[in-house]
């Protein structure tokens, strides 16, 4: 019973996926990875601009002592 539950369910997953999902066309892929490109770029400048900002504030803290 399981057994026919699960053919059921990867058949209407495929249907679903083939029949009934709007896929973006090449243009709007790329225009999608060029703006996850830059927001990956500048989340990642803000992070290091961050580990070196504590980096000097924990340096000048670790200096008082």
């Amino acid at each position: 019973m399981a057994k026919y539950k699960v053919i059921e369910y990867v058949q209407e997953s495929y249907d679903e996926l083939i029949h009934k999902t709007s896929w973006p066309t090449w243009s709007e892929l790329q225009s999608s990875a060029v703006i996850v490109s830059i927001a990956s770029l500048i989340i990642a400048l803000v992070v290091f601009l961050m580990d070196i900002s504590f980096e000097n504030i924990l340096k000048l803290f670790y200096s008082l002592f």
